[in-house]
């Protein structure tokens, strides 16, 4: 396993094309703070299948385009999700993805 991002005080770890973040003593509170919207759980599992831009993530939990931003900001946070910048039809698209394929909990 090689460690391949630091993220506060997680790690992020690849195995097998596999994304693991550890998370410990303050981070867990933040951690799960972002999992406990259940928007944001399902942004996750929407994420999961693949990349998608803010106004079609948007579209797809039939939710405002700015309370999208707003939920995919904390799980960025938090590193759970990342995106980029990318031209579109009218501007620039800002395309989303999940960070992580599997989170650990450090109990300390």
């Amino acid at each position: 396993m090689a460690q391949i991002e630091q993220n506060y005080q997680d790690t992020i770890i690849e195995s097998d094309g596999s994304r693991t973040v550890i998370v410990s003593g303050k981070s867990v509170e933040g951690v799960a703070s972002a999992l406990k919207s259940e928007t944001r759980r399902e942004i996750i599992r929407i994420l999961r299948k693949e990349p998608l831009d803010v106004s079609r993530l948007a579209a797809e939990l039939k939710q405002t385009e700015a309370n999208v931003s707003a939920q995919i900001q904390q799980l960025q946070k938090v590193g759970l999700v990342k995106s980029r910048y990318e031209p579109g039809g009218h501007g620039v698209r800002k395309i989303c993805e999940v960070n992580v394929d599997r989170i650990v909990i450090e109990l300390e």
